[in-house]
């Protein structure tokens, strides 16, 4: 070997270890970030020795497309576990104290203490007292509701903004990523800055991904729709500014298809927009189409008129009615949207409390003692009352509950119904939470940094350099020695 070889040769060494090292440098500067791929710098055989011919980035396909799933699965079930959370803080957390059956029961068992003594008039406007607190907890909880269907539209806004933004992000990543691709340069950055918009997209809407020639991406929705190819298909949506019980929210499109809902507690949701239109137009409509039936069953039960009439009296609002004024008496059976928040105590009743206990409120009068003499000790209406409140009736089935029952049982059912599906919900968010934490910790052994592995690597480095320098130590005391000879 020539001398002037060996300094070739030692020339290069030194190029490679400082690759090498700047390549380690950046694992290791990198080593707690998610979204950072691990290099290697690979060396290959040259006229001068080893040199470095490409820049090896650790990847591992079917982890990332598991990962980007398993995002966008536990990130619909987060949400549709928040909102359903939202649902239950309503009803007073997690004693249900405000809940619509828990002061159903209480206002029956003011009513059996009126019943024990139906002549006291403060006790009676207790039982009023209680009829109101039952009213506004329909009402109030009426209002969550369709707040957290508003709420849920105003994220699906913000989120499909992000959504486009991201895309329009994408589609430079993607296009740094082939044009690097088809020169034979380092693609490294921009694999890592796509794969970052993936995750962040996954968790706004389910995806799936095909790569192309030159690792050009497409990505799908779950549903099958193109969401990107080539460039970033439109994502639109149509905010409604306010929601009542009768208001149905505006879909979400992706080039003109719209995005599926969600569906069950164990939600097929992928991403956040999915549950978030889960929630607004089933769960939150579902439950407030039982609160409605609870405020028409009350309605119903506490109606007043004479059916033993020779020529019978319409049936009229007793001590329930709504503001504004029904029309007309709702239908047995029926949802009324919205009824919920328009229940309210009879005003009769708080300037006469005793009406409770006698009838009259349209002109109706049960007590013996009509309403000039009204007998004290008269308890037939208030005891059908308390009757009737354990007696079935009929529900509309379209709440998701029995369609024949109590209405007390129905209140109950309904609590229970949005407890058992919060149960469900939360189980499942766990489960697919796990799923995604290990899914995350398989693709970071193949593609992440280990710091031990770094630093091994390093000192490889410092013995490579120290042979490197060796050789050039040597040829430099050769080339002395031959400079003396000649000398």
């Amino acid at each position: 070997m020539s001398l002037s070889s060996a300094i070739s040769i030692a020339q290069q060494a030194f190029s490679n270890t400082a690759q090498q090292t700047a390549i380690v440098s950046k694992n290791i500067a990198n080593a707690g970030n998610a979204d950072y791929s691990r290099r290697l710098a690979l060396l290959g055989s040259t006229g001068n020795g080893a040199q470095v011919v490409s820049i090896y980035r650790a990847q591992n396909e079917a982890l990332l497309k598991q990962s980007i799933a398993s995002i966008g699965e536990a990130s619909g079930q987060a949400r549709l576990r928040d909102g359903l959370e939202l649902l239950k803080s309503a009803l007073g957390g997690n004693n249900y104290e405000t809940a619509p059956s828990k002061l159903l029961s209480e206002f029956r068992t003011s009513l059996q203490t009126l019943a024990s003594t139906p002549g006291n008039k403060t006790i009676a406007a207790s039982a009023v007292t209680s009829a109101q607190d039952l009213a506004n907890s329909l009402n109030k909880t009426s209002r969550s509701v369709q707040d957290l269907r508003e709420d849920a539209d105003k994220e699906i806004a913000l989120e499909v903004d992000k959504l486009n933004s991201l895309l329009a992000d994408f589609e430079k990543a993607n296009s740094a990523v082939k044009e690097a691709t088809a020169q034979g340069e380092d693609a490294s950055d921009a694999l890592d800055q796509r794969d970052k918009i993936l995750k962040q997209v996954s968790e706004i809407i389910g995806i799936s991904t095909v790569t192309r020639g030159n690792n050009d991406t497409v990505i799908f929705t779950t549903d099958g729709t193109v969401l990107f190819e080539n460039s970033a298909r439109k994502v639109t949506f149509a905010p409604t500014t306010a929601y009542d019980a009768a208001t149905v929210g505006n879909k979400i499109f992706v080039d003109g298809v719209p995005i599926a809902p969600g569906n069950g507690a164990d939600t097929t949701a992928k991403g956040k927009l999915a549950s978030l239109v889960q929630l607004r137009d089933d769960i939150a409509p579902k439950f407030q189409s039982q609160l409605d039936e609870i405020a028409r069953g009350l309605i119903e039960l506490f109606k007043e008129g004479d059916p033993g009439a020779a020529t019978p009296i319409p049936y009229k609002p007793g001590l329930f009615t709504t503001d504004p004024a029904l029309a007309a008496m709702p239908s047995t059976g029926t949802v009324v949207p919205g009824l919920a928040s328009k229940i309210t105590v009879n005003a009769l009743a708080k300037a006469n409390p005793l009406l409770l206990r006698d009838g009259g409120f349209n002109g109706v009068v049960s007590n013996p003692g009509g309403a000039g003499n009204p007998s004290p000790g008269y308890t037939g209406l208030v005891d059908g009352f308390i009757n009737k409140m354990g007696e079935n009736m009929s529900f509309d089935p379209s709440t998701g509950l029995d369609g024949t029952s109590s209405l007390l049982n129905f209140a109950t059912g309904s609590v229970g119904w949005l407890e058992q599906t919060r149960k469900i919900a939360s189980t499942a968010d766990d489960n697919k939470k796990a799923m995604l934490s290990r899914t995350q910790e398989a693709l970071s052994k193949q593609t992440g940094v280990s710091i031990d592995e770094e630093l091994s690597l390093l000192l490889d480095l410092e013995q490579s350099y120290k042979a490197s320098a060796k050789l050039v130590s040597t040829v430099d005391a050769m080339m002395a020695a031959l400079m003396e000879a000649v000398r």
